[in-house]
């Protein structure tokens, strides 16, 4: 996977944590992005395996570049939450 091109500044010294409560909704919702992502990664890697003339092989290509984004935004997310909260 890429880096994140998009990531957030880890925590110094000074920085204030999430509320527990806040990172555990945080946390189920980020888990819940990553089910619906894997769903559609899945499909993706299907529909590869499948012959398709233009132009749908190129919104293939389309959605791909658009998973891979979110997937990094997901996983910068993910790191953020855990960074900076209690547990």
């Amino acid at each position: 996977m890429t880096e994140p091109t998009n990531a957030i500044p880890q925590p110094g010294p000074d920085s204030e944590s999430i509320p527990e409560d806040v990172a555990v909704e945080i946390r189920k919702l980020a888990h819940e992005l990553s089910n619906a992502l894997e769903i559609i990664v899945q499909t993706s890697y299907l529909l590869h395996t499948t012959e398709m003339k233009e132009p749908a092989s190129e919104w293939l290509r389309m959605m791909d570049n658009g998973v891979q984004k979110a997937m990094d935004i997901n996983l910068t997310l993910r790191t953020y939450i855990k960074a900076h909260s209690p547990s």
